[in-house]
């Protein structure tokens, strides 16, 4: 399963990743970050923003949200460089 969701960031419990797989026509630059089987995806363009949550409690998301915007702009490139 992991081979398909390239890790960009680990920081305690968070997982900040992005799918592989993604669909035809390709979805926006955007990152999903999990804690355990919660998860929740960040829209990294025009600026980040949450898409969804799925069950991160408000502190985990917090953080999350802190953690995609301060490493937006590492995370945008890796994005591009892998969807290349």
């Amino acid at each position: 399963m992991f081979d398909i969701m390239p890790a960009l960031m680990r920081d305690g419990p968070l997982r900040v990743f992005f799918y592989s797989n993604e669909s035809d026509p390709r979805e926006p630059p955007h990152v999903h970050v999990i804690a355990g089987r919660d998860e929740a995806k960040f829209w990294l363009t025009p600026e980040v923003s949450m898409a969804y949550n799925d069950g991160l409690k408000p502190k985990l998301l917090s953080r999350a949200l802190r953690l995609v915007e301060e490493n937006r702009a590492e995370f945008e490139e890796a994005w591009h460089e892998y969807f290349a």
